[in-house]
Order: structure tokens, then C-alpha cells, then sequence
């Protein structure tokens, strides 16, 4: 049996840098510093932080001592980050550039008077960050239903975990609206990597492993994409949860990971696959 794991399997740059620093927090045990929300989408990550002292809280006003609040890379709305500052609480800022880039040009092109259009889901974090930039006036899309009718005057963003694909659709729906069309490919250019490695993957592989949290936006792209692709596929977040007989027969097996997956985690999948394997 040969494993082969995606060379872009595991954290972002982005998500890099937020753990980096909310484990630094924990390491020089600053009091009152929780995170608003988990911090990424990987639970077993969230329950190291809570280990060294590091809590996700989901309201501002839940905890009386909070005295800084690290804001996960999705971003947060502005009406939130103004609210935090009201309440004299510190923020500590890891908001993934690629995001911090999209909420600008939404500001933007809502300044220019455009009607914005953002592709992404949403409920998502980072698509509720980005409409309060466009002043919450932003139609959003998944790129699977038609758009409805548009102005003619059009601006387009897009969630960072996109894929071009959809973006092409959507542009493609707004040329039938409008006569004006300004568009911020704000699609996070390790998300395509990722993507396009795990195709490859999946087409040379018998059975394909997903590694990531249940409720991360890409990590369940990854697992669609491989599954679109006919291949027996797995998303799962934990080596735990890996079944023998999912294994049986398969010669090659692939292994990918979101891009808010560990690498302890990824190497344990490596170690039980290879187990089961003998």
C-alpha cells in the first residue's frame, strides 16, 4: 500500500500566523485574552488553545474579565468591531490578508456607488465581515441559482475559499444585467493550489482521506471535489474515525487536508492508515 499526502495539505499562511499568535498569548499567560468565536474551524486545535488557557467566547458581554479579544481570520463584521472598542477591550487583530484585502475592495467599490455582489456562502463569517464593509447592501451568492436582476452598475468579490469556476459564473450571470462590471478576484491563491493538487490526486489514487474539521467551508470543497471525481472518499477529522474495510483492496491512497488542519493531526492519519495497512 503506498500513501500519498498533498504537499499543500495542512495550514495557510493565513492560519499560520493566527494559531502562532494565539498560542503566544497562551505562552507568556496574558490574562483576559479569549478568542470571539473558535479560532479556526478544527476543534481539536480550539481544545488545545482552551488547554493552555486560551477560551472562545461567542458574546462580548459572556465573560466579565475580557480584556482582549483575538478575532479569528475570517474577520468580523464592523458594527462588532466597533462594539468591542466601546467596551474598552483590546483587539487583537488575525485576520488572514487575503480577507483583510476583500473587505477593502468591498469598502471601495461601495464608495464608487457600485452594486455589490458577494460569491460566497451566507452564513459563513468571512461573508458577514465583507457585507458590513459593503454597508450591509451586498447581494450574496452561492453561484448556483441565477442572480436576479441587477443594476448596471456592478462590483464582485469574492470569499477567499471560492473557486474560479464559480466565479466565472457569476460574472457570466451579471453580463446579462449589467453594463458596468468591476471585478476583485479576491479567491486566496493557496485555495487553488490546494485544489488543483487535490484533483490530480484523486484521479491516480483508489480511495482519497479529507482531513479537517466537519464545519470548515474548504475542507468540505475538498471533499465534494474528490467525490465529483468517482473516487471513494473520506472526510473525516480524526485518525480515530478510520474504518479498515474503507481501505481494503486499495493499492493508493490519498491524503488531503483543509487548509485549518495540523500537521500532528495529518501525521496520525498517516500512522493509522499505515497500521491498518500492516
Amino acid at each position: 500500500m503506498k500513501i500519498i499526502t498533498a504537499k499543500t495539505a495542512g495550514f495557510c499562511f493565513g492560519v499560520k500566523r493566527a494559531i502562532d499568535i494565539a498560542f503566544r498569548m497562551a505562552r507568556e499567560k496574558c490574562e483576559g485574552v479569549y478568542t470571539l468565536g473558535p479560532i479556526i474551524h478544527n476543534p481539536q486545535v480550539v481544545e488545545k488553545l482552551k488547554e493552555k488557557g486560551i477560551v472562545p467566547i461567542e458574546e462580548v458581554n459572556t465573560k466579565k474579565d475580557v480584556k482582549a479579544l483575538i478575532i479569528r481570520t475570517h474577520g468580523i463584521p464592523l458594527n462588532l468591531s466597533k462594539k468591542i472598542v466601546s467596551k474598552g477591550c483590546e483587539i487583537i487583530d488575525t485576520t488572514c490578508p487575503f480577507v483583510k484585502k476583500a473587505q477593502y475592495y468591498a469598502k471601495l467599490l461601495s464608495e464608487e456607488g457600485y452594486q455589490i455582489v458577494i460569491l460566497g456562502e451566507k452564513n459563513h463569517p468571512e461573508v458577514k465581515s465583507l457585507k458590513s464593509y459593503a454597508n450591509n447592501d451586498a447581494i450574496v451568492t452561492d453561484g448556483k441559482a441565477p442572480l436576479m436582476k441587477l443594476k448596471t452598475k456592478v462590483g464582485i468579490i469574492v470569499q477567499t475559499t471560492q473557486t474560479l469556476e464559480a466565479l466565472k459564473k457569476v460574472l457570466s450571470d451579471a453580463l446579462e444585467h449589467a453594463k458596468e462590471i468591476k471585478v476583485y478576484n479576491t479567491i486566496c491563491n493557496s485555495t487553488a493550489i490546494r485544489l488543483k493538487e487535490t484533483e490530480k490526486m484523486a484521479g491516480e489514487v483508489d480511495v482519497m482521506f479529507v482531513v479537517g474539521g466537519k464545519n470548515s467551508a474548504n475542507t468540505t470543497q475538498l471533499t465534494k471535489l474528490c467525490k465529483s471525481l468517482s473516487v471513494p472518499t473520506y472526510h473525516i477529522e480524526t485518525s480515530s474515525e478510520i474504518r479498515k474495510e474503507w481501505t481494503e483492496g486499495a493499492k493508493k491512497i490519498g491524503i488531503t487536508a483543509g487548509a485549518s488542519t495540523p500537521d500532528w493531526i495529518i501525521k496520525e492519519v498517516q500512522k493509522r492508515i499505515r497500521y491498518i495497512g500492516g
